[in-house]
């Protein structure tokens, strides 16, 4: 029991920085800054939390669909509902931490391994899984994973207390079906078509799994409503995923198994990878195969994870996806979300063969090891070089602007080159461009008239936006895909094509600029004011949209 407070007290010193540092802690921007935290504020101010399914969002693209920020019953949208946003994201932080911790430690104890002098491994393993640098949005969406799977296999085994069921009716509420429990209740439905076949039909498990899929299709059914009924084509309606040759999917294949992904970082490759493979090797050296048929098994589901991810876009679905055109619409890639549960149970089966084999100290190398590289893999160590909460959102530099324009925000439209649109909207501003997962595709077509000189110089960018367009921003060749220049930056824009005319008709009256531009007058841009102060991390050049036409 000390052991397992000691590990519930590293995972709550984990979180402070938020608390102590405030908006002065360094935070992920992809997926994160950039995007998902100024979904919830937008939201939150919006009067729109509650809107119907056929709601907008008028602060977005002259009205973004209220069901592109997802489902009121999300408790990561309330937190940013009711604190500030910082703070919402640090409680956020140890809330999906806690429970990772919790939900790892019980699926070893009970379902793993159980003796009593290897409680210590459960406990660091436990600790080192919490600890991994997860999506922050995705809450518990693979973090919860153990827990739910600790619940479902108590039930399986006939356990009935009311604990499994609370469970699986709390998940649903702090994470995402369609970005983790959608692939975790298909691959165990599966898994109860396997066992049904091999046993008998396990009817408390099918309930149970019935149960939990139903509640997340009622919490999610803003995203079931506009998959299933929406009758307006979206910007998903041209995502275009199949395009990888074979050797290119192939090596995908070892890139992904070996270094993982962003969106689910196991932080496995140094320490947890060899480990695992010393194990394979003990098992075949001493023909354990019988005696370690769970160890093997989750070696093999781990490459074939890896396997499945990469040749997901392999270009030979081509024929599958203009047949079915929802396969290029939903991620099937993202089976490989049940990775960092698969790694570390893994690791910790390992872990106990190199003790039963060789020496204990090996093992608590490797076991300490892993929980230095996950403690520097801390936000404010591997994002102390990018700009912090306060600067990255600079909300006193925008006030400056606000009240420099000195009209109603909501009478006139922006966009934003060389940062992020998520920061204006952060601050207020109404915005012709945006970072969603999906909007209406009219819209992208529009919005694409005012950058189309601008992609046909750049194929990546073409590319980019027009076979994904989720980042519908003003993409400028000179640019590529980068979004953050900061005041620190010494580049300029020399080439710029925009049609004007079209982000004018559109309500489009000023653009934030990180840069300035050389030939703003041929683009029928007037500078009015840079802005600068020193809590942000830009500079800000205020340009005025005149009416005229431009190519």
């Amino acid at each position: 029991m000390k052991l397992f407070s000691f590990g519930m007290m590293i995972v709550c010193l984990h979180a402070l920085p938020y608390f102590l540092l405030g908006e002065d802690a360094h935070m992920r921007v992809h997926d994160n800054l950039d995007s998902n935290i100024a979904w919830y504020r937008v939201l939150a101010r919006s009067g729109e939390l509650f809107g119907s399914i056929d709601a907008t969002v008028p602060q977005v693209i002259n009205g973004l669909p209220r069901n592109a920020y997802g489902t009121e019953f999300s408790g990561i949208v309330w937190l940013h509902a009711l604190f500030p946003s910082v703070y919402a994201y640090g409680l956020s932080q140890l809330l999906t931490r806690i429970f990772a911790f919790i939900g790892m430690y019980l699926l070893l104890k009970t379902h793993v391994f159980k003796e009593k002098e290897t409680e210590w491994i459960r406990v660091g393993v436990a600790l080192a899984f919490a600890l991994t640098p997860f999506w922050p949005s995705g809450m518990l969406s693979t973090l919860g994973m153990p827990l739910a799977l600790w619940a479902l296999l108590n039930i399986r085994a006939g356990d009935r207390a009311w604990k499994n069921y609370v469970v699986l009716t709390l998940l649903p509420l702090y994470s995402s079906f369609v970005l983790g429990f959608f692939f975790f209740l298909s691959a165990m439905f599966f898994f109860w078509l396997m066992d049904a076949w091999r046993r008998r039909p396990n009817v408390p498990l099918l309930l149970a799994l019935v149960y939990m899929t139903a509640l997340y299709l009622a919490v999610e059914y803003r995203l079931v409503h506009s998959f299933l009924f929406a009758t307006e084509p979206t910007s998903r309606d041209e995502y275009f995923h199949a395009r990888l040759s074979f050797w290119r999917s192939l090596r995908l294949t070892f890139k992904n198994y070996i270094f993982g992904h962003t969106h689910v970082m196991t932080i496995h490759t140094l320490i947890i990878l060899p480990v695992t493979c010393i194990a394979l090797y003990i098992v075949w050296k001493r023909k354990w195969w019988q005696r370690e048929t769970l160890f093997w098994q989750l070696h093999v589901l781990n490459v074939v994870l890896s396997l499945w991810y990469a040749f997901w876009f392999y270009k030979g679905w081509l024929p599958a996806t203009e047949a079915f055109p929802f396969l290029d619409r939903f991620n099937f890639a993202r089976y490989h979300f049940l990775r960092p549960m698969v790694i570390y149970v893994l690791f910790a089966l390992s872990l106990r063969i190199i003790w039963r084999a060789w020496d204990r100290r090996i093992v608590s190398f490797a076991l300490a090891a892993q929980l230095v590289v996950a403690m520097l893999f801390h936000e404010q160590i591997v994002y102390r070089n990018q700009p912090t909460f306060r600067a990255f959102y600079a909300e006193k530099q925008f006030d400056d602007m606000k009240q420099y324009i000195g009209k109603p925000v909501h009478t006139y439209r922006v966009v934003s080159i060389g940062i992020h649109p998520a920061i204006a909207q952060y601050n207020g501003f109404y915005t012709l461009d945006t970072y969603n997962n999906f909007y209406p595709l009219s819209y992208k077509h529009q919005f694409r008239q005012i950058i189309a000189s601008e992609l046909n110089k750049n194929k990546k960018l073409k590319e980019y936006f027009d076979e994904w367009g989720g980042r519908c921003y003003i993409f400028v060749a000179e640019l590529g895909k980068k979004y953050m220049f900061t005041k620190q930056s010494n580049k300029r824009i020399r080439h710029l094509q925009l049609h004007t005319d079209v982000l004018y008709d559109m309500g489009g009256r000023y653009v934030f600029s990180a840069l300035p531009i050389d030939n703003a007058k041929q683009n029928q841009l007037k500078l009015l004011r840079t802005f600068q102060h020193d809590e942000s991390a830009w500079t800000i050049y205020l340009y005025e949209v005149e009416r005229g036409k431009t190519t």
